[in-house]
């Protein structure tokens, strides 16, 4: 049996905020964040909203897309590294919100490459046999680590005309390489076991490489701290992810040019048997350099992290809908996902719609 993805679906919420509001609360230009990310704008979760909320319409989509109830799926994954809650995470919220009975439920976290972690996870649960039908949901609320002020909040979102203090915003300054990269939002795909040998997961591919942890990672919270969250923690940006962006940079743009080629090779195809290339969008500039290293056309990668910046393990679900619903990717097209995120982990996963 192959793992075949029948539906897919997404939600993004509607508050957008574009790098000119930045602009208003930090040091920092629209300019300077197109040069560094090609980011334009991106959109944050009402603070009412847990990621699990996010994840209800973009599964409920994906689930009406391939044409089944809710009651029909027979396990859930999420990846997510925004859980809403410390324990037990997003899915057992989700699981009780979509009414998906007593199925079995998991969150996973490997970050920005959770999507493809998650893709393969679904792909052996089907080849096994034990499952035949696994919602895969990636989903982020990023929001919920901005250590903002309700004063810079407001002035971001509009609602205040401000300006706030030179302190705050030189405080806001401080996590300004990082805060400029995120938004929120969720990707759903239904996979389903069918009798295809001309479709589905053709093959994943997953590395981790815990030498390079650090490079991205959150510093604060959890059990290498007594006590687990202190308040100097949140104020000192320390919740918020910490990207080496050179270092990533550099990391991205080998091991994901490599992990693509090597998955090729493994199946016996080479990179013109590739119809489109989905990547994790975590910066437009790795994207670019990676497609560079592939000598991939602009008609062969898809990306959209320009509305939406980097959404973690939403990217690439919500960027194979949008390729889906856009004709980027057709039936029979062969499709590779690809993404690096932190642990170190990256991987692929080879796809024939």
């Amino acid at each position: 049996m192959r793992a075949v993805i029948t539906g897919t679906g997404i939600y993004i919420p509607p508050t957008t905020v574009d790098n000119h509001a930045l602009a208003r609360i930090m040091d920092t230009s629209d300019e300077w964040i197109q040069v560094r990310t090609g980011i334009v704008e991106r959109h944050y979760a009402s603070p009412d909203d847990a990621t699990s909320d996010l994840a209800v319409p973009a599964a409920r989509q994906a689930i009406e897309d391939a044409g089944l109830q809710p009651t029909d799926i027979d396990y859930l994954v999420v990846a997510t590294m925004t859980p809403d809650y410390y324990f037990p995470g997003s899915a057992p919220f989700l699981q009780r919100k979509l009414g998906l009975e007593h199925i079995p439920c998991l969150d996973i976290r490997q970050q920005c490459a959770g999507f493809v972690y998650a893709l393969q996870l679904a792909d052996a649960l089907i080849r096994s046999g034990q499952h035949r039908r696994v919602l895969v949901v990636g989903a982020e609320v990023h929001a919920s680590l901005i250590p903002w002020t309700k004063e810079t909040w407001r002035l971001a979102l509009g609602e205040s005309e401000g300006p706030i203090s030179p302190e705050e915003f030189d405080q806001n300054t401080t996590t300004r390489d990082r805060l400029v990269l995120f938004g929120d939002g969720a990707g759903a795909v239904v996979v389903e076991a069918r009798d295809a040998d001309d479709r589905g997961v053709l093959d994943c591919l997953l590395h981790t490489n815990g030498d390079e942890a650090e490079r991205l990672w959150t510093k604060a919270g959890g059990s290498a701290f007594r006590p687990y969250f202190t308040p100097e923690m949140y104020y000192s940006g320390d919740v918020t992810p910490i990207v080496e962006g050179r270092k990533v940079y550099a990391l991205a743009v080998t091991f994901m040019p490599k992990v693509t080629l090597e998955i090729l090779e493994r199946n016996g195809l080479g990179i013109d048997d590739l119809d489109l290339v989905i990547m994790h969008q975590a910066n437009l500039r790795i994207n670019e350099g990676v497609q560079k290293r592939l000598g991939l056309p602009d008609e062969k990668v898809f990306n959209n992290i320009q509305k939406y910046g980097n959404t973690t393990a939403a990217t690439i679900p919500i960027a194979f809908h949008e390729a889906l619903e856009q004709g980027r990717a057709k039936p029979g097209d062969l499709v590779c996902f690809v993404g690096l995120g932190s642990g170190l982990n990256w991987g692929a996963v080879l796809y024939r719609c």
